[in-house]
Parts: structure tokens; C-alpha cells; sequence
């Protein structure tokens, strides 16, 4: 029986482990690039199932746009394999992007519809971590896919039941290409809460 998968989300709160999270996640890999709210993954150009996938990023009332939060997204190629390199002793998965949201909060990524590796009963899954001008990035929920076999009916009783079924990606095939929308909530900071 194939249970639906949660991803953690991590959130970095303490000042001691600052550096460290920047070592370790790859959303801090950028360096010097001028981040703008649209962007491509690797090898975009030459994938048969082209995706765009667009949307806003609000603040944590869910109605306010977030300026300038940086969203880095990686994913497996179209055969469900993450494409490993290495760059100065530092491992990275090869197809992955970081745009940075404009005034109104939107972003645009256009990447390629992934493949999951049923061996190991992995879905078609992209990987986001947000970054906010004043916090740690943290992960988020991963996007799946409407049209994956493995996201089965428990699975989306699940989501559903937890109000998380917007993870789920229905992209409509617009002018030649995939469409799909994914707006963004971001976490209240653990000190707002009271």
C-alpha cells in the first residue's frame, strides 16, 4: 500500500546555525546572480514536456504579495533521476532554478514536467525552498502532479482533509506549451505566534 508522502519542512530559526544552513542549502548557491522573477532550468530547451509554472508568493495573511522572496526549486529529470554534479567539491542536483519575486509577489519558472521512478515509489515532484528578505530559507510542501499514478485517491483525501490539495499541479496545455499555477503562502514566523 502506497502511503502519501509529506515532505518536512525545516525551518532555521537559530543564529548558531546560520552559517551552517547557508553551507549546507543549495538555495544560498546563486552567489552573485542577479535574481529575476522569471527564469529557466537547465536544459529547459531541449525537454519534450516543457512546463511553465507561475503564480504568486503572498505574505503569511495569505492576501498580501511578498516582494523579493526568493523561491529555488529543483527536481528530477523526465526519467525520475536526479542529474548529480559537482562544482568545487560541492554536490548539486543539475536541474534547478531561483527566481525572485517581482513588486506584485509573482514568479515564473520555466522547467519540464519530471518523471517519477516507480521502483522506488518516487513521485513526480518538484522540490521548493523559500527564502524571505529577513529569515532562513525553509522548505515548503513539494509540488506534485494531477496525472501521476502514484498520487493515489487516499492520497488526495489526505491533502484535501489537511487543506493542502493546492500542492497538486494541474497544468492545461496553453499554446504549445504546459500551464500551471501555484500560488505560495508563506509561514507565519514563530515569534508572530502568540
Amino acid at each position: 500500500m502506497l502511503v502519501c508522502f509529506y515532505s518536512t519542512i525545516s525551518i532555521v530559526n537559530s543564529q548558531n546555525n546560520s552559517e551552517a544552513s547557508k553551507d549546507l542549502n543549495p538555495i544560498y548557491d546563486y552567489g552573485s546572480r542577479n535574481l529575476s522573477s522569471v527564469d529557466s532550468v537547465p536544459d529547459y530547451n531541449l525537454k519534450n514536456q516543457k512546463l511553465k509554472l507561475t503564480g504568486v508568493i503572498y505574505q503569511s495573511d495569505g492576501k498580501t504579495p511578498a516582494k523579493d522572496v526568493i523561491l529555488y526549486v529543483e527536481q528530477p529529470d523526465e526519467y525520475g533521476n536526479f542529474d548529480l554534479r559537482e562544482d568545487n567539491g560541492k554536490r548539486y542536483v543539475h536541474h534547478r532554478v531561483w527566481v525572485k519575486t517581482d513588486s506584485e509577489g509573482r514568479y515564473t519558472i520555466y522547467t519540464f514536467v519530471p518523471g517519477n521512478d516507480r521502483r522506488y515509489q518516487q513521485y513526480k515532484q518538484l522540490f521548493p525552498v523559500v527564502k524571505e528578505p529577513s529569515r532562513e530559507a525553509y522548505e515548503i510542501e513539494t509540488f506534485l502532479f494531477d496525472d501521476d499514478p502514484l498520487v493515489s485517491k487516499y492520497c488526495r483525501k489526505r491533502l484535501a482533509k489537511k487543506g493542502d490539495i493546492t500542492r497538486i499541479l494541474k497544468p492545461k496545455m496553453v499554446d504549445g506549451i504546459l500551464v500551471a499555477e501555484r500560488d505560495i503562502i508563506l509561514k507565519q514566523e514563530l515569534s508572530d505566534i502568540k
